[in-house]
């Protein structure tokens, strides 16, 4: 199948890079909060679509897949970009194929940016091998088939997010402290000696960054990573308490106007102490 019509479920980061770089082809986009969407309904962006990009919060994951459920041509592809556990990936991809959909299971293993469609990608499921051509050819040269069987995928991209956001919301938690008491110098320092940076503090402020922009859908990918985990068996300590500093970080959103590290932790201090309504507030003593 050639594909010349792509849909997108969710308009948010994905969907400005995909509508820079997949010039050429019909692109329609639908999300539920309807901000800027060329199409009113799911039906509207699906029908006729060759692929349908599924680029949602984590928690409309299953969702999603069953929207399109009615309106999906057969045989079309459905490639889910979602940070969903396997349990979650394993409902959305028997909805797809109940509707005679292909079903490809997907995992971003970096940044979207600076490599944009060459960023690193997994592909799994029984359709995913035959996919990844088809996806090369429009541009998606960081795809590469992973595995046939249901789950590898998602379960190796919350793995490492237990990793990666852990990091954040680490990083935040010690440098808000560490500037409370003036010895953010000396943190930073002493973590290059066990991490060597280039540069600790712009990387420190990379990261807490992240989670003031994006911590509502990183809180929602760290409770399905903690799903992930409690599957495996082990009690999600580390998930949970991550998936809480995220959910806390985006009332702080504003410190992203602060240049350098120490004025955005000072903003965020000052946000804290004067508001008495933050969500998850934390006292001083």
């Amino acid at each position: 199948m050639n594909i010349k019509k792509v849909a997108l479920l969710g308009y948010g980061e994905v969907w400005h890079i995909l509508g820079q770089e997949l010039q050429g082809l019909e692109l329609r986009v639908f999300d539920i909060k309807r901000q800027h969407p060329s199409c009113t309904t799911v039906a509207d962006a699906v029908r006729d679509a060759d692929l349908i990009i599924c680029a949602v919060t984590a928690a409309q994951t299953v969702a999603a897949a069953q929207s399109v459920t009615t309106a999906m041509k057969a045989g079309a592809w459905y490639m889910d970009l979602n940070s969903a556990s396997p349990e979650a990936k394993a409902q959305a991809a028997a909805a797809v194929t109940a509707a005679t959909g292909r079903y490809v299971e997907v995992a971003v293993m970096s940044p979207i940016e600076p490599k944009r469609l060459a960023s690193p990608m997994l592909l799994g499921g029984a359709h995913a091998q035959g996919f990844e051509p088809l996806i090369r050819q429009l541009g998606f040269t960081g795809a590469d088939f992973y595995s046939e069987t249901p789950g590898k995928v998602s379960a190796t991209k919350l793995c490492r997010s237990i990793v990666i956001k852990g990091l954040e919301a680490l990083i935040s938690e010690s440098l808000l402290s560490a500037r409370f008491y003036g010895v953010e110098d000396t943190v930073l320092s002493s973590l290059n000696n066990l991490f060597p940076h280039p540069d600790w503090e712009g990387y420190a402020r990379y990261m807490i960054a992240r989670t003031l922009e994006h911590g509502q859908r990183r809180s929602e990918e760290m409770c399905e990573a903690a799903r992930t985990v409690a599957q495996a068996g082990i009690t999600p300590w580390m998930s949970e308490a991550t998936a809480k500093r995220q959910a806390w970080s985006p009332a702080f959103v504003s410190a992203l106007e602060s240049e350098g590290l120490n004025p955005m932790l000072d903003t965020m201090r000052d946000l804290l102490q004067q508001s008495e309504n933050l969500p998850g507030k934390e006292t001083q003593k």
